[in-house]
């Protein structure tokens, strides 16, 4: 069974008919038990399709379901989901074990009893200890873990994150995108997740929703969408890929300058794009394309180069840390096998 499925759903906002669409006919299922991701651009439509998830927004048209039943003209309290914030929105004047059980006092549970749910569920979270203190007192990590709490308390059958880490830092991200995904598998929890940060995406996903001006532009595992981007959009969002004019010969071999390739699926003889990803590039391959070295930024575990080849500027990633260049140094660029696709072309 679908934990959520929209059919054909559409949102405009305002009562003028010819107002722009938001949200354009789009249809997806989130199976029950499963995370999907949907990810974009600002502006693209997804928290627009989020929000009619939890029932903030009413669809212009179409229909949502939930759990196989039509919720599309149900309120938030009538569609038993929870949803976290990007700004956690804890109360300030309540301590720890108040915030978390919030939800539960409202429902009409007992003082008692909600307090004692709101302490198992922080201690679900790794927050021991913590009952007393108020948010205040909190560092931005914990504040998420208690929003989290709170959220998984009143166990929903859906949980609804938009861009829940984007106020963290990058160790706090990785660290709670983990967490997230831990509990989500545990409870098997059904979970739709918003956010613009690809990584996030891949970390996190059982299925990606890639949106694009109020549209679907593609819908898969994160290593179909990695792997075999279907537009030059999707392959350019999805992990900076690099887009090149090339030529599908009639052989079945497409050439991009003076590098051949075979694609994955058969293209019909003509003009292709192929969408190359910076990690996709090999440095110093016999044959290959020539290419000059502009700039280069030592990152740690990797170096960033800037090339200038026939083909235009390329960008490369490298984790090869024993042979480094200098800006100036001629070399030649080769493809390895992975990370390198041909795409559709647009219209």
């Amino acid at each position: 069974m679908n934990g959520i499925e929209f059919r054909n759903v559409t949102k405009r906002y305002g009562t003028d008919a010819s107002a722009p669409l938001a949200v354009k006919g789009i249809s997806f299922e989130v199976p029950q038990g499963t995370l999907t991701t949907i990810l974009g651009p600002s502006g693209c439509g997804k928290t627009t399709t989020l929000r009619m998830i939890a029932g903030l927004e009413s669809p212009t048209g179409g229909q949502i379901f939930m759990g196989g039943r039509d919720v599309t003209t149900l309120g938030p309290g009538e569609r038993n989901v929870s949803m976290m914030f990007q700004s956690y929105a804890l109360f300030p004047h309540m301590n720890v074990v108040e915030n978390v059980a919030y939800g539960l006092r409202m429902g009409g549970m007992a003082k008692p009893e909600a307090a004692a749910r709101a302490s198992d569920a922080l201690k679900g979270v790794g927050l021991v200890g913590f009952d007393t203190r108020l948010p205040s007192e909190l560092s931005g990590g914990q504040q998420q873990r208690v929003a989290l709490a709170r959220a998984l308390v009143l166990e929903p059958a859906v949980l609804l994150f938009d861009e829940p880490l984007s106020n963290l830092d990058a160790r706090l991200r990785r660290e709670m995108r983990e967490e997230i995904r831990a509990i989500q598998q545990r409870l098997q929890l059904t979970v739709a997740y918003v956010t613009h940060d690809q990584s996030e995406a891949l970390a996190v996903s059982d299925q990606i929703i890639v949106m694009d001006h109020g549209v679907i532009a593609q819908r898969g595992t994160p290593e179909e969408l990695y792997s075999r981007p279907q537009s030059e959009f999707v392959a350019g969002f999805m992990g900076e890929a690099m887009v090149f004019p090339a030529e599908a010969r009639a052989d079945g071999q497409v050439a991009l300058g003076p590098l051949r390739l075979t694609p994955r699926h058969p293209v019909t003889a003509g003009p292709v794009k192929v969408a190359v990803r910076p990690e996709a590039w090999q440095i110093g391959a016999p044959g290959g394309l020539p290419a000059t070295l502009r700039k280069a930024a030592y990152l740690g575990g990797f170096y960033e180069y800037g090339f200038e080849t026939p083909l235009g500027p390329v960008f490369v990633v490298s984790s090869d840390l024993e042979r480094v260049l200098a800006p100036g140094a001629e070399t030649a660029l080769g493809l390895g096998r992975h990370g390198v696709s041909v795409v559709r072309q647009p219209g």
